[in-house]
């Protein structure tokens, strides 16, 4: 082990990206990244078989890219971490027999660590050493949860998380309803700066509940209502003001809730992370709510948001670092794999 630290890959293969990054430490190597998106547009949603074949196909050259980036050689490594899960079943078990079969070639430990945990870990690599407590907000296609982070190695806390849709599944399927693609994320994000986010009041489902639960299943039905009745009524859809006030009622309530979750926990520092965290009116909002409350905001650079091997090899390289024993080569994949796991042992 060299003297910046732990040298680790990290593989990611939970839903549609093919990840492998390479981390020295807190430093970046490498960030290799493939996508089946395209092969998924046309079904509206992920589909788990062809996203497994897909990770297959790319597994091989995403792990060469991520070594020849990174100017290091298989053997030079000192751990492979890999996204254990949670996750698509079949994707996460292509991830986790590439790293075992790694980590048994090279001799080297092998840790299977939590998808939810390596958001929260990845934000190191651009602003160093996690607060001590933080509390996490983590915003995706499958999970809209809030947490509490005293050691991202061990301890974190589930203080809220969505009872039914995830805030991103609510951005892919108001998405449909607008004749947007998919992923519904950027191009609503994008549509949304030509509209006006007061245009029409949008239901903010479990605002004032005293719960640091989210519920997006209302407003997405919501949307899709409004939309209808203009539709049925033989008018124009204004699709770029549905776009920005559906946005901001998704932005208003997590970031409204983040903010309490820091309150009432007494935490001075709020991570994002998760694809979503990439939004823009999430970012300003947060950031702006955040000053006024004098909480310091954390958020990763938007391609360290998404899925990726990085942010698995970030985590990784915290374990390693803590002196946590790793994983057994015969590691399963846990598709339901719960938040308060951050390392399979």
């Amino acid at each position: 082990m060299t003297s910046g630290g732990p040298l680790v890959l990290g593989i990611e293969t939970s839903c549609d990206e093919t990840g492998a990054g390479i981390v020295r430490g807190r430093e970046l190597l490498a960030d290799s990244v493939a996508t089946s998106m395209d092969s998924h547009a046309r079904f509206g949603g992920v589909v788990p078989e062809v996203a497994s074949r897909a990770h297959l196909e790319s597994m091989t050259g995403v792990l060469d890219a991520a070594f020849a980036k990174a100017g290091v050689r298989p053997s030079e490594i000192d751990a492979v971490a890999v996204t254990a899960g949670p996750g698509l079943a079949g994707a996460l078990m292509v991830g986790v027999a590439a790293a075992k079969a790694y980590a048994y070639g090279i001799g080297k430990p092998l840790y299977g660590v939590n998808h939810l945990s390596a958001h929260v870990a990845v934000d190191q690599l651009e602003h160093g050493p996690l607060p001590s407590p933080c509390v996490a907000l983590l915003v995706s296609g499958g999970h809209s949860s809030l947490l509490l982070v005293p050691d991202v190695t061990g301890g974190v806390e589930p203080l809220g998380a969505t009872i039914d849709d995830a805030a991103g599944e609510a951005y892919d399927k108001v998405a449909r309803v607008l004749g947007l693609p998919f992923p519904g994320g950027p191009p609503i994000d994008k549509a949304a700066g030509d509209g006006a986010p007061d245009a029409i009041k949008f239901p903010r489902a479990k605002y004032h509940d005293g719960t640091l639960d989210f519920s997006f299943a209302g407003l997405k039905t919501a949307v899709a209502r409004w939309v209808e009745a203009k539709r049925d009524a033989g008018e124009d859809v204004p699709v770029a003001d549905v776009a920005a006030s559906f946005q901001e009622a998704v932005a208003d309530v997590l970031t409204r809730k983040a903010v309490q979750a820091c309150q009432r926990h007494d935490v001075r520092d709020l991570v994002i992370g998760g694809s979503v965290a990439a939004n823009s009116r999430l970012r300003a909002l947060a950031a702006d709510r955040c000053e006024k409350a004098g909480i310091r905001l954390r958020v990763p650079r938007p391609g360290l948001c998404t899925d990726n091997g990085a942010m698995v090899a970030a985590l990784g390289s915290s374990i390693v670092a803590a002196g946590l024993e790793p994983s057994p080569l015969d590691i399963p994949a846990d598709s339901s794999l719960p938040v308060t796991d951050v390392l399979i042992s």
